[in-house]
């Protein structure tokens, strides 16, 4: 992903200029936001500058309106974030942005007969069902944290981080194929009301929890 990959050529970037860093540290990570890399620059004594790739897939079933569906997360993103340290001692309060790919992709095929935007249809006539709840590809994050990268002479340091990033509420999107109804407009028109439905029960998903530890190589 360019984007992913330019956040981390911009802090590498940043802690190679002489003038600016003072050392910089490599690491990685697990967490929410699922496996990563990272690098660091210091560049005062209360300030640290980020740059993060992260990513992950998993699959998770989900029933919504009686309905059982596949689920596959897909989480692919980059980060910049600027770390403060008060006093330059390990705790910070860390402010930035993801940007990228976190959303879900469901299918499902009803062997019963299902409500669908208010009205009941077999299964004949919905064939398969799919959809996507998809987050903002940019997120404002914010946290707190413990990192000893920079704290005495050690070339080893460990990370620790608990936020939240900021999205606006989830894209739903809902499609149908296969099915002898699919494309009769009334069947349509009830898919749609089905997806704003879905939309409006996933708003209170805008906010993405970011739990996360690692081990960084100072240099």
């Amino acid at each position: 992903m360019k984007s992913s990959v330019a956040a981390l050529a911009l802090v590498c970037a940043m802690a190679s200029s002489a003038a600016v860093a003072q050392t910089m540290a490599l690491g990685v990570s697990a967490g929410t936001p699922g496996v990563g890399v990272q690098a660091s620059a210091k560049i005062s004594e209360l300030i640290v500058l980020r740059g993060a790739v992260d990513g992950m897939s998993l699959s998770r079933d989900e029933t919504y309106s009686d309905i059982d569906y596949d689920g596959k997360a897909k989480l692919l993103t980059g980060g910049v974030f600027a770390d403060l340290h008060p006093g330059g001692g390990a705790f910070l309060v860390s402010g930035g942005a993801y940007f990228g790919q976190r959303k879900i992709n469901l299918s499902a095929r009803p062997t019963a007969s299902v409500d669908i935007g208010g009205q009941v249809f077999t299964p004949a006539q919905i064939g398969r069902l799919d959809g996507e709840a998809k987050l903002s590809d940019l997120q404002p994050f914010l946290g707190v944290g413990f990192d000893t990268t920079f704290v005495g002479d050690r070339t080893w340091g460990f990370r620790a981080l608990a936020g939240v990033s900021f999205s606006k509420a989830p894209d739903v999107k809902l499609a149908a194929s296969g099915g002898t109804l699919s494309n009769d407009a009334n069947f349509q028109a009830r898919l749609r009301a089905e997806e704003t439905q879905a939309r409006d029960d996933a708003k209170d998903f805008k906010y993405f929890p970011v739990v996360q530890v690692g081990l960084t190589r100072r240099f």
